[in-house]
């Protein structure tokens, strides 16, 4: 059994370690390879590849394409659905960015509360 602090124990918890194969990953989905393929082809998401060429995706990745199948199922076509996820995640970081700017400009600098306590 690996230490607790073994890289193979780290990695469990990364959603960015590319711990499912294709098959796998679309068993978890209930979806085909072929769907991965095409969200691959529309570069919604780039699996990494194992030593021997296969197919690797991480839990990040199959949220993405959770979201994507669920979308599809919709009836939105597949390049539509992918478009749609990539305009969701910027918007989501320009949001947070935009909140974070925010904090920035609200919070008093150091000078500032220095001046304000003397």
């Amino acid at each position: 059994m690996p230490a607790d602090d073994s890289p193979a124990v780290a990695s469990l918890d990364d959603d960015d370690y590319p711990a499912y194969t294709m098959g796998r990953a679309a068993a978890i989905l209930g979806t085909t390879p072929a769907f991965l393929r095409a969200l691959g082809e529309a570069r919604l998401i780039t699996p990494l590849r194992s030593e021997g060429g296969h197919r690797r995706y991480s839990r990040y990745q199959l949220r993405i394409a959770s979201r994507a199948r669920e979308l599809v199922d919709q009836g939105t076509p597949i390049e539509a659905a992918c478009r749609i996820i990539i305009l969701e995640d910027q918007l989501e970081e320009a949001l947070r960015l935009n909140e974070e700017m925010r904090r920035r400009h609200t919070e008093p600098t150091r000078a500032e509360s220095s001046v304000h306590e003397g």
